[in-house]
């Protein structure tokens, strides 16, 4: 069929249920690679917080060494998101996020080398370079197969593999800490981050092997089901707020909900960071030593957070009040952290930081209903790019500011009440979010 009669079969409008049925097709088979590089995307991620229980006796890096090392990935990071949506439009999704996966994957291994602090801070941006496009390319590439409508479902599988990374991160990491340390010579840690960065270069292969940049390359999609695709995404982007591919990246820098919504990010970002950096430390803590233990007793809030985010996600689909349920989210983020504060036990710790985390994590997929009824095409790469750039600058700031209030005061008391108070400010702001930005009522 040629390109004229795929141009006249899109101006034919689908049918509601053959439209679904049509999408689900395409989930099934873009997911399970997107997810799966997502949650290894985080364990290369997280896994510095449980390399850090013999990294640190190991290479005598103090406290703030560390916290400043978690946070300089995010300069790399955060500088390099909106040059890499940029470039996924030139050259296509499939060369440009399998590449970032190989690359990633690569440089996380390579953290195994790291002797003193410029080596730890360097790896470190230079992994936040290599992963800088991967989450926002992603959201970015969703646009291309998916309306605003089947994207916040999309969203929330995706966001689940962070509380995913969280469930199995601990155990594995734990267990590698354990039975690796001194094997060939190399500690514990050294093989946590040689095992953990393998699996995204295979992923990353595979991705350039199998997937296609868009609709129109899929030789799995049918002529007609590819013209149904270009139709629903030609009617979702008129139906945009702001214009639709009209957008301009300028008109984008200029919106006022842009920015609010990456200030509500920061929040977020504030107390997601904390606890991904240092949830470990804080078990520890409380008395418990033995790695695998420490492992194991993470991922209890990991665990509840992945059924928080399902059932929130599932529940503002229904009830179309994403609004009201990210303020209760967040207040509810605040008290666990409070709680925190007065924990004098290994059970009210891990209590109060499942509670904190049920929070702040159940919020993410939620969240992104928002940012992305704003605008489309290249626009809506360049406004997921700004949030996340600006939103984890927070990643930056919050490992930084435990690690030296740990080495000066011997307490995370200061930090939680950063948390805390980042949570509590992220309620004001969703309050002043325009009203347009809410969901269709159904």
């Amino acid at each position: 069929m040629s390109t004229s009669d795929v141009s006249h079969l899109s101006a034919i409008p689908a049918e509601d249920a053959d439209a679904d049925t049509l999408f689900k097709k395409i989930a099934w088979r873009l997911m399970p690679f997107l997810t799966m590089g997502y949650l290894i995307s985080q364990i290369d991620r997280m896994n510095i917080s449980f390399a850090k229980i013999q990294m640190l006796d190991e290479l005598k890096f103090s406290e703030t060494i560390y916290g400043l090392g978690a946070g300089i990935f995010f300069i790399g990071y955060c500088a390099f998101e909106v040059p890499s949506n940029l470039i996924i439009k030139r050259i296509g999704a499939r060369l440009w996020l399998g590449s970032i996966m190989i690359v990633w994957g690569i440089t996380s291994a390579a953290t195994m080398f790291v002797t003193t602090p410029m080596s730890f801070y360097v790896i470190r941006f230079l992994l936040g370079v290599a992963e800088a496009g991967f989450f926002p390319g992603v959201l970015y590439y969703m646009t291309f197969w998916f309306t605003s409508r089947q994207r916040g479902r999309m969203t929330a599988i995706l966001m689940t593999s962070i509380a995913v990374s969280g469930l199995i991160v601990g155990p594995v990491s734990g267990a590698i800490l354990r039975g690796a340390n001194g094997v060939l010579g190399l500690g514990g840690w050294q093989w946590l981050f040689l095992i953990e960065g393998f699996p995204a270069v295979i992923l990353g292969v595979v991705w350039c092997l199998l997937m296609e940049s868009r609709p129109e390359d899929a030789r799995w999609l049918k002529a007609e089901e590819k013209a149904m695709v270009a139709h629903q995404l030609r009617e979702d982007a008129l139906a945009a707020p702001h214009g639709g591919e009209g957008a301009t990246v300028s008109s984008v820098v200029k919106s006022l909900p842009v920015w609010g919504l990456s200030l509500i990010y920061t929040c977020y970002g504030m107390a997601f960071f904390g606890i991904v950096f240092w949830l470990p430390t804080i078990i520890k803590g409380t008395g418990v030593d033995d790695p695998l233990t420490i492992g194991l007793l993470t991922a209890i809030p990991w665990g509840v957070s992945v059924v928080g985010m399902i059932t929130v996600a599932a529940y503002t689909d229904k009830k179309q009040n994403s609004r009201q349920v990210l303020i209760a989210l967040a207040l509810l983020s605040a008290a666990g952290f409070s709680l925190a504060l007065m924990a004098n036990s290994t059970a009210v710790a891990l209590l109060a930081m499942t509670i904190a985390m049920f929070g702040v994590m159940a919020s993410m997929p939620v969240f992104w209903n928002f940012p992305t009824r704003l605008f489309s095409g290249v626009a809506a790469g360049v406004t997921i790019a700004i949030i996340i750039s600006v939103g984890n600058f927070s990643g930056l700031i919050s490992p930084y500011v435990v690690g030296w209030s740990k080495d000066t005061f011997g307490t995370l008391d200061i930090a939680l009440y950063l948390f805390a108070g980042s949570m509590l400010m992220a309620v004001p702001l969703l309050v002043a979010l325009p009203r347009r930005l809410d969901p269709p009522k159904t």
